[in-house]
């Protein structure tokens, strides 16, 4: 498996597009996104956990019940969630796409992202649809992804070439994400495409996989949002025998996909509103995967931990044995050790559980870097984890007290 260029249209078979419709009012961001596939694919989603859910995410359930789907529409600027008409305006969006693609309304995935509250105009999507047609590409990727994003600073691609059943194969997807992200999904839309064939089945279990690994484990600032969607369309392109039971296909399927949820997240984490730095925390020494992914989401969510990180703290170390404290994870605190490593070097800051003596030049110098990873070894078992972070500045209030403004 190798990571290449490409992103949602690396797979055989996809093109996308994405351009401004009028949903936002700022004429320089686009708004609408739309993803193609050449043939039927199997699909399969997962979604957030908050009980207040977007409309769009209803009509997608609704619609991929069968496991099949041809294509995705997005809209930025409006969420459709909490308004009086959703259900009625994510269904005209489908309706929309479908007459212009010369497919069923019932073929289509239906995302939205933004401003919670208000109604969703459909007219603007209406107007931009033929568009927004004419725009799909092979090289679409980029203006899709550009399109779904929010607050969010850099689109997110990300695509994988790997092997299955002797064929080449393709993945490759586009994310967003930037504010209200933690785990139990995010504040994220994350759209992949494959032109490996797997049965929906299966599929729906490697993307239940893949996020418990990845988007399962950000966190920016502790909000779950309403609209969060990690969805997987799988052509067949490739023309490798369908994957239909758990088998060495099955795991390279799972490994590719983790892989290009595991770079999306990250850059979500990096993208994290107002964050300076991104925080990889790796726990090692578990005594098995609940314990150590409790524990790195515990820390990673810390607010304490976040804003030690952004003033170049050491203390963070401190505050990190205070989360896996209260994780929840049964765990001997005396045989905890913590690092931070970067760029820069490595520095140990808590022994068994204890704080020892470091240099605090070297500290800073450490955590002055734009990565940093926090090392956690618990020192009971051999499965380890990871999680994404980022640290809290000044301007995730800021963005976050003007967002409709």
């Amino acid at each position: 498996m190798e990571f290449i260029k490409g992103g949602v249209t690396a797979a055989k078979g996809f093109s996308a597009g994405g351009l401004h419709c009028g949903i936002r009012k700022n004429k320089t961001k686009p708004d609408l996104a739309l993803i193609l596939s050449d043939r039927e694919c199997a699909a399969a989603g997962v979604y957030t956990r908050n009980l207040v859910k977007g409309a769009p995410i209803t009509v997608t359930q609704r619609n991929i019940a069968d496991g099949r789907a041809w294509a995705v529409i997005c809209n930025s600027g409006i969420a459709n969630t909490c308004a009086p008409d959703g259900l009625e305006k994510a269904e005209a969006m489908c309706r929309v796409a479908a007459s212009a693609l010369g497919l069923k309304p019932e073929d289509i995935i239906v995302a939205s992202t933004g401003v919670i509250g208000p109604s969703l105009p459909i007219e603007p999507i209406a107007n931009g649809i033929e568009e927004l047609k004419a725009s799909l590409s092979g090289e679409g990727s980029l203006a899709a992804a550009t399109a779904i994003m929010t607050t969010d600073t850099v689109p997110k691609e990300a695509a994988v070439k790997f092997t299955v059943g002797g064929k080449t194969a393709y993945m490759g997807g586009i994310s967003k994400g930037s504010g209200m992200i933690h785990p139990n999904m995010a504040t994220m839309l994350c759209f992949v495409t494959t032109d490996c064939a797997i049965d929906p089945a299966l599929l729906q279990k490697a993307v239940k996989t893949a996020a418990d690994a990845t988007f399962n484990m950000i966190s920016v600032d502790g909000d779950t949002s309403t609209n969060d969607t990690f969805m997987v369309l799988a052509n067949g392109a490739a023309g490798n025998v369908e994957i239909t039971e758990e088998s060495e296909d099955y795991a390279a399927f799972v490994e590719a996909l983790t892989a290009v949820g595991r770079r999306l997240a990250m850059m979500m984490a990096k993208d994290g509103e107002g964050a300076s730095r991104l925080i990889i925390y790796r726990v090692s020494g578990a005594p098995d995967l609940e314990t150590a992914r409790t524990v790195a989401r515990a820390v990673s969510s810390s607010t304490l931990v976040k804003a030690a990180f952004f003033g170049a703290d050491a203390n963070a170390g401190g505050r990190a044995m205070c989360a896996v404290g209260y994780s929840g994870a049964r765990v001997d605190v005396e045989k905890i050790d913590i690092a931070f490593k970067s760029a820069k070097g490595r520095v140990e800051v808590v022994k068994f559980g204890l704080g020892i003596e470091f240099s605090e030049e070297l500290a800073l110098e450490v955590l002055k870097e734009p990565e940093i990873e926090t090392l956690i070894d618990l020192h009971m078992g051999d499965v380890s984890a990871e999680a994404y972070g980022c640290d809290l500045t000044y301007d995730y209030v800021k963005i976050n007290a003007d967002y409709r403004t």
